[in-house]
């Protein structure tokens, strides 16, 4: 049984009425077959929903996008994992936080991603490492919100060899 079979197994738990019920989720499961009757009970959680399209349906899962979207990490998981490129319907609830933001722009746009960096900028952590591996440069709009962060403006600082003042 793989891992999101077993979660959702877990999850489903409640739902169970009999064992035939459990044999059922089971089969199904292992059998990496789509089955109708559980996608209520995951469309509306963007962990498992992203699995299922994922590792079950194997393609975009229409139905479920407006649920994942609005989680940003597994907005970006869907978008590398399923769609395997840019999903610009997620885009405004990604750029929002600033750890998938990074990612997205990492994985997916592999570059800079100007929309979100107002919001990554807020993370000094982040922003250092958007620095270093987005921009490979200072990124001096994002040095203030740095700063915030003693020890992540130490690691910027010696990164990027910043003189001190």
């Amino acid at each position: 049984m793989t891992k999101f079979s077993a979660q959702l197994t877990e999850a489903l738990r409640p739902l169970e009425s009999d064992d035939v019920f459990k044999s059922d989720i089971d089969q199904v499961l292992e059998a990496d077959e789509r089955a109708p009757w559980i996608e209520p009970y995951i469309i509306k959680d963007p962990d498992f929903a992203h699995c299922y399209a994922r590792d079950v349906i194997k393609g975009r899962w229409p139905e479920a996008e407006p649920h994942i979207m609005k989680d940003p990490k597994f907005a970006c998981y869907y978008a590398r994992d399923v769609i395997k490129g840019r999903w610009p319907e997620a885009e405004p609830y990604i750029m929002k936080d600033p750890g998938p933001a990074f990612w997205y722009a990492f994985d997916i746009i592999k570059g800079r991603w100007p929309e979100a960096e107002p919001y990554i900028m807020k993370d000094p952590k982040v922003a250092t490492d958007y620095a270093s591996d987005i921009i490979k440069d200072r990124w001096p709009e994002a040095e203030p919100y740095i700063k915030k962060d003693p020890d992540e403006w130490k690691i910027y600082k010696k990164k990027f060899q910043v003189p001190t003042a």
